[in-house]
């Protein structure tokens, strides 16, 4: 229920702020005064694309804000709770509108998204004008509203989960049965594949080993010569490094018996020398393991292009070469079983492909026995509402399948779907002699207007939604009629919140609470203001509706009247 509305700096309206109570509500005014901004703001707190335009001249940001009591348990109490939001609390909503489109989304005080708002709005309140624009007159509602006015909901979701339960496994069988039919093409190339990379040999980290050895080979002789010209430095050549440190060290030997402790400094020549013998003959072992072997640099060669051309094949790496192996060996083994795990399959399909029929004509048979007491209760509700004439009715139609549609989607040559079987249309015809026509194409605002207000009182039982909002729901209509629309949405009433913005007195006679929209201009400014009103300003309010700017005693006595009856 809707219980404050907030309203900053948006379209005309500077700041504007209005308690609502939980039965009947009417916004009254004179053409222009704003009636349509305010709900134009109650439609973006509910969930709508916020445009610029929107905020008043001068300012740079438009602020919304609605309060709404949120019933405990109820379908917007649970997804609330889905979302982290404490139902008891209330639900706090609050937007702002920049002119930079910096927008933001506030619930319950935290930053939100759009999806959310909509999620937790979808069932917390429904907006009615002229055109029933929250799809009450959309012929894809239709079936929609059938089966909650019928309490098949809970048989409709069944038959959802059974549509998208079998349709993975319909991609499944898809899938099998193209792979077999392409099996022969297949495996001759995964065998191929297999083969290829099972004849390389391959393992890990030999790409690495290879490219090394390439590089030695590739570098044989210079490296040779320079190892061989460093055994020369170092031991065998005239002068080496090796034969000055043993003239070094017996130099300095003999300066020892004069000074011991060039003795020791003798010693440490000596194993300088040692370690350097040792170094040489460990570059002489290593000169015997240099190559200059042209076959083994071409073999080489030839295994690098071959780890390069399997690299590149498949995967860009030994790994994944190796891992390519692993899904071809699992590929094999699964198409040699692919005719068993097909049958498998359709035998899974047709159980529930079984069980999906049995669900879509079971909702489909409540569907025509719903219809025809909906239908009733609908020429009911418009004979009291002064269209005693009327023929209603509920046309149910399956949709022929396609060709290219899956025969498990099918039953009798007709298409199943997410909600079975049907489609929905209403029909009316307002007038004795003319032809059923679908509801959408009604001409006359005050037959469409009355349709719908029937519509929500028969719905008012079985609806979730807790506030309706009427627009214009006198379009077209005046008189007797007014009087008993009046009383329908004082009847409404007792089972949702109501607020309803009309021109007729007639029916805002029936509000519990009445509000006057009005526009003022001040320092060049025009701005809307809206105003609860006592019993004496009331009074003034449907007198002005009665007789328009010039109010005479007589319009006041027929307005004490009109109030004195609606009690």
């Amino acid at each position: 229920m809707l219980q404050e509305l907030t309203i900053r700096n948006f379209a005309i309206i500077d700041d504007l702020n209005i308690s609502f109570p939980g039965d009947l509500t009417v916004l009254s005014g004179e053409t222009g005064a704003g009636k349509s901004i305010i709900l134009n703001a109650v439609n973006l707190l509910l969930g709508s694309r916020a445009k610029a335009t929107l905020i008043r001249t001068g300012t740079e940001v438009a602020e919304l804000e609605a309060l709404f009591q949120i019933v405990p348990k109820s379908d917007v109490a649970n997804i609330m709770e889905q979302h982290g939001y404490d139902a008891s609390e209330g639900l706090l909503i609050r937007r702002l509108i920049s002119r930079s489109d910096n927008n933001r989304i506030y619930i319950n005080g935290r930053l939100s998204t759009m999806q959310i708002l909509s999620a937790i709005t979808e069932n917390l309140a429904s907006i009615s004008g002229q055109h029933a624009h929250q799809g009450l007159l959309k012929e894809d509602q239709h079936l929609l509203i059938l089966d909650q006015f019928g309490g098949l909901i809970s048989l409709r979701e069944e038959v959802f989960r059974c549509f998208h339960e079998i349709l993975p496994i319909i991609e499944k069988l898809r899938n099998l049965t193209s792979t077999k039919e392409k099996q022969a093409e297949r495996i001759e190339l995964l065998e191929f594949q297999k083969r290829e990379i099972t004849e390389s040999s391959i393992a890990l980290g030999e790409d690495g080993a290879l490219e090394k050895e390439l590089t030695i080979l590739k570098n044989s002789e210079a490296l040779y010569q320079a190892v061989n010209g460093s055994i020369e430095e170092l031991y065998s050549a005239q002068g080496s490094i090796v034969e000055r440190l043993v003239e070094v060290k017996k130099n300095l030997e003999k300066a020892g018996s004069i000074d011991s402790q060039l003795t020791l400094k003798a010693e440490g020549v000596a194993g300088v020398t040692f370690n350097l013998e040792d170094m040489v003959e460990n570059l002489r072992t290593y000169l015997k393991t240099i190559q200059i072997d042209e076959k083994r640099l071409e073999a080489v060669e030839e295994r690098i292009d071959i780890l390069q051309r399997l690299k590149r094949k498949y995967g860009g790496s030994i790994e994944a070469v190796l891992e390519h192996l692993d899904s071809i060996s699992q590929e094999l083994s699964g198409i040699e079983n692919i005719s068993g795990t097909i049958a498998d399959t359709k035998k899974e399909l047709s159980m529930l492909h079984k069980k999906f029929v049995q669900l879509a004509e079971t909702l489909s048979g409540k569907r025509k026995e719903r219809a025809k007491i909906l239908a009733k209760k609908v020429v009911t509700e418009l004979d009291s509402l002064e269209m005693s004439k009327t023929r209603f009715q509920i046309s149910l139609k399956n949709t022929p399948a396609e060709e290219k549609v899956h025969s498990y989607l099918t039953v009798n040559g007709n298409l199943l779907t997410e909600t079975g079987l049907d489609r929905a249309t209403f029909l009316i015809a307002p007038n004795i002699g003319e032809a059923l026509k679908p509801l959408a194409s009604i001409a006359s605002g005050g037959e469409l207007s009355r349709v719908v207000l029937a519509m929500k009182a028969i719905l008012a039982e079985t609806d979730s939604v807790e506030t309706v909002v009427f627009d214009e729901v006198d379009a077209g209509i005046g008189g007797s009629v007014a009087e008993v629309v009046g009383k329908k949405l004082s009847s409404l009433a007792d089972h949702h919140q109501v607020i309803c913005i009309t021109h007729l007195p007639q029916i805002a006679k029936f509000a519990n609470q009445h509000f006057c929209i009005s526009k003022s201009v001040s320092d060049g400014r025009t701005s809307t203001s809206i105003n609860p009103l006592n019993e004496k300003d009331r009074l003034k309010e449907i007198a002005r509706m009665l007789g328009g700017v010039e109010i005479t005693q007589a319009t006041l006595d027929h307005a004490r009247e009109m109030l004195e009856t609606a009690i």
